[in-house]
């Protein structure tokens, strides 16, 4: 079976990562290497493109490839950029990153075919076509992990509307009050993110401590800045009353904005990433509830809501599926 070897860039905040794989013409992917670096946010880009530059060498030793060999080249970079022109625009978790043509720069260098997405669409991508929205022609990602964004596959293409800005539903207003998310109080992203979740925990618990009360998840006010969707999970999978009514909380906000997504765009499927996979059971309740009494039941029944079928390695193939959307 023939095979097309492919490579990825996965640029973000904390660590960048080099991925290679290949494409097989069944349509199905492989990864064959990885490469993890810090980003040098502290020394400015130069010194992240240089590192980008010196592991892709090294892969390319490692894996016996020369860049003639590789079909395309992949980047999947946090927002905002334009994907058109291949250009960063000043992506908050990286300084310095100001209009760079990213694009240009590594197709420059190696004489390959590049793009770049944002990481949500990145992600959308690889659920799309590897994952859990395989075989489906309308998909909905949600990243549902620090943040809450979305990607969009409309009629079995990537849908990122005027520029680049479709998708970016954490800014939806649910109440006019309530946690902060992308600088909105009582927003999608507030309501239903790592942040978000942890927001409510702390007003909820800080209620509960200035009343004498204990709470499992947090043993004192000052304990209060610790305090995070991981820990407020584990007490609710114990059964702490507070810990499950926040997360009951977070899932009835993830219905209402479903149900929207769900009537305007009538997606065939819906995937959810990042915590409502490790706490589906918590969310998920009130979440179905709040569909079933908002949606238009035509756009209900054709659609199904699941978690991402990638997991973990979802940022590994990423990268690697911005490349082989190219090809």
């Amino acid at each position: 079976m023939k095979k097309q070897p492919v490579l990825g860039i996965d640029i973000g905040g904390t660590k960048c990562a080099i991925v290679s794989g290949n494409l097989s013409n069944d349509g199905q992917i492989s990864i064959t290497g990885k490469r993890i670096f810090a980003t040098e946010t502290a020394k400015g880009f130069d010194q992240t493109l240089q590192n980008i530059f010196v592991n892709i060498d090294a892969e390319f030793v490692s894996t016996g490839l020369t860049a003639k060999d590789v079909a395309a080249i992949g980047i999947s970079c946090g927002g905002p950029l334009d994907s058109k022109k291949g250009v960063v625009m000043s992506p908050p978790n990286l300084p310095g990153w100001d209009d760079i043509p990213v694009v240009e720069l590594i197709e420059k260098r190696y004489g390959v075919k590049t793009a770049v997405q944002n990481d949500a669409n990145a992600c959308t991508l690889a659920e799309w076509k590897y994952g859990a929205g395989k075989g489906f022609s309308n998909v909905i990602f949600l990243t549902f992990g620090t943040g809450m964004g979305a990607g969009l596959i409309l009629d079995g293409r990537l849908y990122a509307g005027t520029n680049d800005m479709a998708g970016e539903v954490g800014h939806i207003r649910l109440e006019g009050t309530g946690p902060v998310g992308y600088g909105k109080a009582g927003s999608f992203e507030g309501f239903c993110s790592g942040g978000g979740i942890a927001q409510l925990a702390r007003t909820m618990a800080l209620e509960k401590l200035q009343m004498g009360e204990q709470v499992p998840f947090c043993n004192s006010i000052a304990d209060l800045d610790a305090v995070n969707a991981k820990t407020v999970a584990e007490e609710a999978l114990k059964g702490d009353k507070l810990a499950i009514e926040i997360y009951r909380i977070c899932g009835y906000y993830l219905g209402k904005a479903l149900s929207a997504i769900i009537d305007i765009l009538n997606p065939e499927v819906i995937i959810l990433g990042g915590i409502y996979g490790r706490s589906q059971v918590l969310i998920e309740p009130a979440m179905r509830q709040i569909i079933e009494r908002e949606t238009l039941s035509h756009s209900r029944n054709v659609c199904r809501i699941v978690p991402a079928g990638l997991g973990e390695s979802v940022g590994d193939y990423a990268a690697l599926s911005v490349a082989t959307y190219l090809l």
